[in-house]
């Protein structure tokens, strides 16, 4: 098994709880780790994730509907990774650097992994 990074995408949207966070909208950096189970001998770039439409697919969903909870965002973006058919599990972070605290923090975020079920084959949901 091997392991895809994709770390630091940056992506601005309309999630959160306050009032401010739904109206204003803040920036989200999302963190990949993406394990495929492939041939790693291949050096056919079909048999594998292209990095670039994994990073614009990422940035949809977390673009798209609007949700209270991060954590839900989080599985969404899981849900769109275990589509890829090479993908066995994935672990998603999001962080939200400006989220409203009452002390200063760097960023608050959350981690979520999900796994296959019943291996490599399957739907990924």
């Amino acid at each position: 098994m091997e392991t895809v990074l994709v770390e630091g995408i940056s992506v601005f949207a309309y999630h959160g709880v306050t009032p401010e966070e739904k109206r204003n909208g803040q920036d989200f950096l999302i963190d990949l780790e993406i394990d495929l189970e492939r041939d790693d001998t291949s050096d056919d770039v079909t048999t594998t994730l292209d990095y670039s439409r994994v990073a614009e697919g990422v940035a949809g969903v977390v673009t798209g509907e609007r949700c209270e909870l991060i954590e839900t965002v989080a599985g969404r973006v899981l849900d769109h990774l275990l589509s890829y058919p090479v993908v066995r599990r994935a672990t998603v972070t999001i962080y939200k650097p400006d989220a409203p605290m009452p002390l200063e923090v760097a960023h608050v975020g959350v981690r979520v992994t999900r796994e296959r079920a019943g291996g490599a084959e399957g739907t990924g949901r």
